[in-house]
């Protein structure tokens, strides 16, 4: 039975990376993980319960693939694990062309880098799954922070932006920009 969607046309390119690193299979990925402690595929779910099967196992692999070259900080695994992401966008795919699985590690990376201050994330009204992901993003990342990472949920509409502050502790900010003066002005803060 396949693990996830689109299978066939994914897993000769997975198992190709995989063997890069010495790794036989997704399963294998995520037993490494789990005897190492923790189990990526349980943690994406957790962050986001409505994420594909295919996110889950993409995870396992590149949580395997950062184990496997012994990174030794937080940006480093995001790193590989986008090398993970990567290997299951479909081949011949815009996904694939445009390397939006090592674009998505690398920006893991950036946040989870004291560098990086804050982190603006836009997302349409209806997108509560993309705001959930930022969120999961933010309280990860700032586990391997010295300074907390401040997060901007930007486009959200009204109502889901109060409800998504509300739940996670966040400040909801109402802002209405001034045409006219060209100057973005607080409406309205509820912490």
């Amino acid at each position: 039975m396949a693990l996830f969607e689109g299978y066939e046309r994914k897993i000769e390119k997975i198992n190709g990376v995989l063997s890069q690193y010495g790794l036989k299979s997704v399963e294998e990925c995520r037993e490494i993980c789990t005897a190492k402690g923790f189990d990526p595929y349980e943690i994406v779910k957790g962050i986001q319960p409505i994420a594909f099967e295919d996110a889950a196992w993409a995870y396992c692999v590149g949580a395997a693939i950062a184990l496997k070259k012994g990174v030794k900080t937080a940006a480093e695994a995001a790193e590989a694990i986008g090398i993970g992401l990567q290997a299951f966008c479909i081949p011949g795919s815009v996904a694939e062309d445009r390397k939006v699985g090592l674009g998505h590690g690398n920006l893991g990376a950036m946040l989870l880098r004291d560098e990086t201050k804050c982190f603006a994330f836009l997302a349409g009204h209806e997108s509560f799954a993309a705001a959930e992901g930022a969120i999961g993003i933010a309280r990860s990342a700032n586990k391997a922070r010295k300074e907390p990472l401040r997060v901007i949920l930007n486009g959200l509409g009204k109502d889901a932006a109060q409800i998504i502050s509300r739940i996670n502790g966040f400040t909801y900010v109402l802002n209405q920009f001034d045409y006219a003066s060209g100057k973005v002005n607080v409406v309205k803060e509820i912490r």
